[in-house]
């Protein structure tokens, strides 16, 4: 349960990342919609990782919470924001995943 704990705090470090990338064009009162939804998905995904490391190892908890964040973001700058897609950049993306994967299965 608690890993699922931890799938949902990554997922809302990655919407955090998410309404930073939109305040970078934003003005006006959408600025501060998307500073105060980053400050939403920051507050949501902190508590969640704190419940999640009750039961998990806070080192393995911590490093797939921000890979999860890292490879979350990486592939919304690619199929949101546009960013470039290159083979090194693929792989060392997948050497994250590939890691993220090891660490889940040496963990008890």
């Amino acid at each position: 349960m608690n890993w699922i704990i931890l799938l949902l705090a990554g997922a809302f470090e990655v919407a955090m990342t998410f309404c930073l990338g939109k305040t970078k064009d934003a003005t006006g009162i959408n600025f501060y919609l998307w500073l105060c939804s980053f400050l939403v998905a920051a507050t949501i995904s902190m508590a969640l990782l704190t419940k999640a490391v009750q039961t998990l190892p806070i080192g393995t908890a911590y490093a797939v919470w921000t890979g999860i964040g890292a490879v979350g973001t990486v592939l919304m700058g690619i199929f949101v924001f546009r960013e470039p897609v290159t083979p090194l950049r693929l792989f060392f993306l997948f050497t994250l995943i590939a890691s993220l994967v090891g660490l889940k299965l040496v963990s008890h």
